[in-house]
């Protein structure tokens, strides 16, 4: 019992600690931080801002794709959509993808028979993707443990989903999702080129950061973006 009173009154310390020295823009001190390395915190951070980036590209996509949201359920609306793709718990079955998940449900977009949401099939897709390479987690402590492959891996899906995006289209010649082109005052749109290269450059300086601390080597075979399958996570 004496060991228990002298390990609370240790955090009662810390935490007293760290209120006296809290600055106004500074994060507050959680408890659970006690129990997470370095690492945890700079994969929180970069869970936290990939989600971040997933959001705001989801919202773009369907401000371009407008004709995609109406192909959902009746009453579909965008803020249902990010319901279904950012709660937690997350949702792994989607019926109108056909119970597609993650990396899975990426060749729905590209399916000339798909007659659904092919906004919701890509970001499906991606959020799934991210979401197991970062073992199905929002969030790490101690005993977790990444693998620097699948983070590399998945930068590598995002550019080949992007090559897709770009260059494969429909029977009418048109890309099937729109994403970078004309602005109506004919200014050439290149932010989703710039989200997907954060996205894309998150996912390599976290691979990095696994594989320095774990001393385990990425391997970067060189492939094809235009004909290569994606990466399984």
């Amino acid at each position: 019992m004496r060991i228990l009173h002298v390990v609370i009154l240790m955090l009662i310390l810390t935490l007293l600690a760290s209120c006296a020295g809290h600055q106004p823009n500074d994060r507050p001190f959680q408890l659970k931080n006690l129990v997470k390395s370095d690492i945890d915190l700079v994969a929180d951070a970069h869970v936290e801002e990939i989600t971040s980036l997933l959001r705001e590209l989801t919202v773009k996509l369907y401000q371009r794709n407008p004709r995609e949201l109406l192909k959902g359920p009746a009453g579909t609306s965008l803020a249902m959509r990010e319901k279904q793709l950012f709660d937690s718990p997350r949702i792994y079955s989607h019926p109108e993808l056909y119970n597609r998940y993650g990396i899975d449900a990426i060749p729905l977009v590209f399916d000339p028979d798909f007659e659904g949401d092919r906004v919701f099939a890509l970001m499906v897709g991606l959020t799934g993707m991210f979401h197991g390479a970062y073992n199905f987690k929002d969030e790490f402590f101690l005993l977790d443990d990444l693998d620097q492959q699948r983070l590399y891996d998945s930068a590598r899906n995002v550019e080949i989903i992007v090559w897709r995006l770009s260059n494969r289209l429909n029977a009418r010649g048109e890309p099937f999702i729109l994403t970078n082109g004309l602005s109506e005052d004919g200014i050439y749109n290149l932010s989703f080129e710039r989200l997907f290269g954060k996205l894309i450059a998150h996912q390599d300086m976290m691979a990095r950061v696994i594989s320095d601390k774990t001393n385990r080597g990425i391997n970067k075979a060189v492939f094809s973006i235009a004909t290569s399958a994606l990466f399984p996570i």
